[in-house]
């Protein structure tokens, strides 16, 4: 499926936020997520389930001065 990522078109086999994570190869603790507009919580990611043409923005969070 198609989706917008971080402004991005870009192909996936991914049908959950979760498993788009996994798929991207991202540390499940040190991501932000927000999906067509509302950030979600980390405990929502395995039962959001994800569709053609979504927005989503991902943001990694990594630690350093």
């Amino acid at each position: 499926m198609k989706l917008l990522l971080n402004g991005d078109e870009r192909t996936v086999e991914a049908t959950t936020v979760e498993a788009l994570i996994a798929e991207l190869g991202l540390p499940l603790s040190a991501a932000l997520v927000e999906h067509n507009g509302t950030a979600l919580l980390r405990s929502e990611w395995a039962k959001t389930n994800l569709r053609d043409g979504d927005r989503l923005e991902i943001i990694r969070m990594v630690a350093g001065g």
